[in-house]
């Protein structure tokens, strides 16, 4: 068993969706064997001729492949040593650098700017080095469409680059798989399978983490340099909100910037709306998707 072990866990360091690929060629063996048809539409080539490498299939009489020491790799699968190695596997695919650790406590201390007015102060006089060049040559409705489609342009830069879509697809199919396979377990009253993937499933919850550490990753960095925008802009209106003129709001006609409209303020709301089209144009122009991809 010791030796089963050990070549579970290192094809599952080498590759963690080892892990997967094993638990579907014994979902889905008859009577201890199996044939490449009956899981080719799961596993590559490549993952099945590393479980024939390994010794984990053997070649038995016809076109079947015999799993060598069934239980000794189910108990393998749930062993402490081989989860580590899945977990330390996708820890490096999916990992936070230092870098983007130090990006998310740069966000979270401009969030203080909201409520602290010394740091709100010199965020937005800082700020305003650079960005008031552009308030002076340009009314106010339109520093806040050239802001927000500059801001629209790296948050969707940010996302291609630093999100992992083909990580988070597998992620997604993975659990329809194993939705699936626990489907047709219950269908044909297979109790010792269903049993085993329910508790694969609920082991396969941690992918939810990996999810979210994925989507949160590029965020850390667009809030990085969008929050002092907005304290830059919330700054402006605070010190100047009586200069920038006015903008007119559908139902609501003529508003000052820092009167309400639609709940929230009305260069928040006139942000907002410039920022989603910008952000959809700029996606669409340069062909880039931020969806969970399998391919």
């Amino acid at each position: 068993m010791a030796r089963v072990a050990t070549k579970v866990e290192d094809l599952v360091r080498e590759d963690p969706a080892m892990d997967e690929a094993l638990r579907v060629v014994l979902d889905r063996a008859e009577g201890g064997t199996v044939e490449w048809a009956d899981v080719n539409d799961e596993l590559t080539s490549g993952q099945w001729g590393r479980l024939i490498e390994k010794g984990v299939l053997k070649s038995a009489s016809g076109d079947g492949f015999a799993i060598q020491d069934r239980d000794a790799i189910e108990v393998a699968l749930d062993d402490d040593d081989v989860k580590q190695a899945k977990t330390a596997a996708d820890d490096e695919e999916t990992g936070w650098t230092a870098y983007d650790k130090a990006a998310a406590v740069g966000a979270l201390g401009m969030f203080l700017g909201y409520s602290i007015g010394s740091v709100r102060n010199a965020i937005g006089q800082t700020l305003d080095l650079v960005l008031g060049p552009l308030n002076e040559a340009l009314p106010f409705y339109a520093v806040v469409l050239v802001l927000a489609m500059v801001t629209g342009l790296y948050s969707t830069l940010l996302q291609a680059n630093l999100m992992n879509t083909e990580k988070m697809g597998e992620y997604q199919a993975k659990a329809k798989d194993i939705q699936k396979r626990l489907k047709d377990a219950k269908a044909r009253d297979d109790d010792a399978a269903v049993e085993r993937i329910q508790k694969e499933q609920m082991e396969a919850m941690g992918d939810q983490m990996g999810m979210m550490k994925e989507q949160f990753r590029p965020m850390v960095w667009i809030m990085l340099l969008t929050i002092p925008v907005f304290l830059w802009l919330y700054w402006m209106i605070l010190e100047n909100g009586g200069t920038l003129g006015t903008v007119t709001m559908p139902l609501f006609g003529e508003v000052a910037w820092n009167r309400t409209a639609f709940v929230m303020p009305a260069w928040i709301v006139w942000y907002f709306v410039c920022s989603l089209g910008f952000t959809q144009v700029i996606r669409k122009a340069l062909n880039i998707s931020t969806t969970p991809s399998t391919s």
